[in-house]
């Protein structure tokens, strides 16, 4: 069952690591000039700026107007946006704290810079959808639909991805400390400064998967697996011997070894 760490928790969990600080706002990276046009908006797209919308007039301005529809700076704090279609949507800088998008239709959809904390996305269809250095912290994706899914730069500490459908999922650069990430599959992928410190991966398949960098620092692995796994460049702070059967045929450093072995109590010379 989904319960949102308290933001108290997740602020001070956030400043103990000093790979994403959380004095510091996520800034995008530099990326392919490609990108950056598919990014843009498009000739007839609608543009929604600077306002307030309830579930009534998002009904109204959808039914009115072209698709796709391109909010920004937009404020849907606690709106029920649940069961809407909003699919090829654009959100850019906008407040959507605490909304429900509960069985929305939001695939193809892009959110740039957005603040969702505790927004509910639960059984959600967001399948092909983009989102890129967003505060998604607490947020809710109980058994949605994240086929092709991307999350760039952005915050999901305490995430619930409970039973979601994760075909094709990637996270580059992202926190997800404390989040809910059982069962999800990251089988021969690349991954990029991905904090997954304290987090629940209870069954999740690394296999084959090159850590570039990141954090399973205290991360709870019980039947996580990951034989082939390059983990070199991962932060395995606080391992146990407990856990180390979930990391058979696994590659680790020197460093790496010489924490498993410090826990029999013994010292590499």
């Amino acid at each position: 069952m989904w319960r949102p760490i308290p933001m108290r928790r997740a602020l001070q969990t956030t400043m103990n690591h000093e790979l994403f600080p959380a004095s510091e706002p996520i800034q995008p990276a530099d990326q392919p000039e490609s990108r950056r046009d598919d990014q843009r908006n498009a000739p007839g797209d609608t543009t929604v700026a600077s306002t307030t919308l309830d579930r009534a007039q998002l009904e109204k301005l959808l039914a009115d107007a072209p698709r796709p529809t391109v909010f920004e700076d937009c404020d849907f704090e606690l709106a029920d946006l649940s069961r809407l279609d909003l699919s090829g949507c654009k959100f850019t800088r906008c407040s959507l704290v605490e909304a429900s998008f509960f069985g929305a239709t939001l695939s193809g959809t892009q959110w740039s810079n957005c603040r969702a904390r505790q927004a509910d996305f639960g059984s959600a269809d967001l399948h092909d959808a983009s989102f890129r250095a967003c505060d998604f912290n607490n947020t809710n994706w109980r058994r949605a639909k994240l086929a092709s899914v991307s999350f760039r730069e952005s915050k999901l500490t305490g995430a619930n991805f409970e039973q979601t459908s994760t075909l094709g999922l990637q996270f580059f650069e992202c926190l997800l400390i404390g989040a809910d990430l059982r069962g999800i599959s990251f089988r021969k992928a690349t991954l990029e400064r991905l904090d997954f410190s304290d987090a629940d991966l209870g069954g999740a398949d690394f296999r084959e998967a090159v850590f570039e960098g990141g954090s399973l620092r205290d991360a709870n692995l019980k039947n996580a697996r990951f034989a082939g796994a390059d983990l070199r460049d991962a932060d395995l702070g606080g391992l146990r011997l407990t856990d180390a059967a979930q990391f058979q045929g696994a590659t680790i450093s020197h460093a790496q070894a010489a924490l498993l072995v410090a826990e029999l109590g013994l010292r590499v010379a």
